[in-house]
């Protein structure tokens, strides 16, 4: 059954002083808040190896974010903003990205009333030749979505597209940094483990990770692994329904590796998730193994599929499921979407604790916090308010253990 769920009851006041619109100049020297049995502790990040358990199991999502926002010119001299959000053609991250003359994304138009369909020209600064000389186009395919669209990029010098974004893209930071992409961000809005090309948002729990810290973690005997999930632009989304049951989930394509699945497998260890994408990427599993016990094959994991029936397998019986499949396959990975939304009422399957940021007031964030922690996400945010903690992307760290 879908939940009857009010957003209003997820609001709280966040100044804009609390929001973090720069990181710290170290990595791990921001807050951590440890929220454990019921009660708040003060930390700083680089105490959390110190705070897990040894023998579990940390999981981290290793997407990376591209440099996915491009600035064009219409031949009458307005400005029109691309923002790429997933492949169309070719569909495969890689293949896209390896893509020499031409490919096609769908994008998010900004001043999409004013293009009119024709052919837009880069907006190449004027001390940037490069970036001149790829001759980079724009163009429309097909009908418009409101401000999305499928735009046909075109553009000389034979390199990948990858490299097209590197020299004319600027890196999406959140819109409510209210500032402009800069030089920092360009290394501090990127995880220090990041290696799969895809995010148009940083995973952001993730940015608190320094090499010290990682160090210290597998010193104490944790096991870190990785899953890939490419984070969207629908994660800046607002709520605009009154009730969380009229929000729609967009999806997001999620890869974990066989041997992984074959780790978690291995004896009861507790698992610790590293920001909410991993989160949803983990518990998306049980789903995904669920579609392979009832129809034969996996299936994307829809939006109120943890709501709407009571599938009625163990954890482990849908993780082997799809070990066997994969097995049977000679597949080394499953690769699936998700659009899993997590709300108080879910039962949570995997993850035992969870590393993340503080989220936006009436956000799908803040709901699978209150999921997480039994619904008192108002004891952290008190706490995290009144002692001085910032807020959001760029801002400090939590560590959650379940309340069931």
């Amino acid at each position: 059954m879908i939940p009857n769920i009010l957003i209003e009851d997820f609001n709280y006041d966040l100044p804009d002083e609390r929001i973090a619109k720069y990181p710290l100049k170290e990595r791990d020297s921001s807050k951590l808040l440890l929220y454990k049995g019921g009660k708040v502790e003060d930390h700083v990040f680089r105490d959390l190896p110190g705070l897990l358990p040894s023998g579990s199991v940390m999981v981290f999502n290793d997407t990376r974010v591209v440099p996915a926002r491009l600035h064009f010119i219409r031949p009458t001299g307005a400005h029109i903003e691309i923002f790429c959000l997933e492949p169309v053609d070719p569909v495969e991250y890689n293949l896209n990205f390896s893509s020499v003359r031409t490919c096609c994304w769908k994008c998010i138009i900004g001043n999409a009333k004013r293009w009119k369909g024709e052919s837009l020209s880069f907006a190449a600064p004027e001390d940037d030749p490069e970036a001149a000389s790829l001759n980079l186009r724009a163009d429309t395919e097909g009908e418009r979505d409101g401000q999305t669209a499928v735009v046909r990029f075109t553009w000389d010098g034979g390199i990948p597209f990858s490299r097209v974004l590197e020299i004319c893209g600027n890196v999406p930071i959140p819109p409510y940094l209210n500032r402009d992409t800069e030089p920092i961000d360009l290394e501090r809005y990127q995880t220090l483990y990041a290696k799969i090309r895809g995010s148009v948002a940083a995973p952001t729990a993730g940015l608190h990770f320094t090499g010290r810290v990682l160090d210290a973690i597998k010193e104490k005997g944790i096991d870190v692994e990785e899953v890939c999930l490419h984070v969207g632009a629908g994660t800046f989304l607002p709520v605009k329904s009154s009730a969380i049951s009229g929000h729609p989930m967009h999806r997001e394509p999620f890869t974990v590796s066989l041997d992984f699945l074959k780790t978690i497998l291995k004896g009861d260890k507790k698992i610790i998730a590293v920001g909410t994408t991993s989160v949803r990427t983990l518990e998306s599993l049980y789903y995904a193994g669920a579609g392979i016990l009832r129809d034969g094959e996996p299936h994307d994991v829809e939006q109120w599929a943890p709501y709407e029936q009571d599938y009625g397998y163990t954890t482990r019986e849908a993780l082997e499921a799809i070990v066997g499949f994969l097995e049977s396959r000679g597949l080394d990975s499953l690769r699936l979407g998700t659009r899993i939304i997590i709300v108080p009422g879910f039962r949570f399957r995997l993850v035992d604790m969870l590393v993340t940021n503080f989220h936006q007031p009436q956000s799908t964030l803040l709901l699978l916090i209150s999921a997480f922690v039994g619904g008192d996400w108002k004891t952290i945010y008190d706490h995290a308010l009144s002692s001085g903690y910032r807020f959001l992307s760029y801002g400090d760290s939590s560590l959650l253990c379940r309340v069931d």
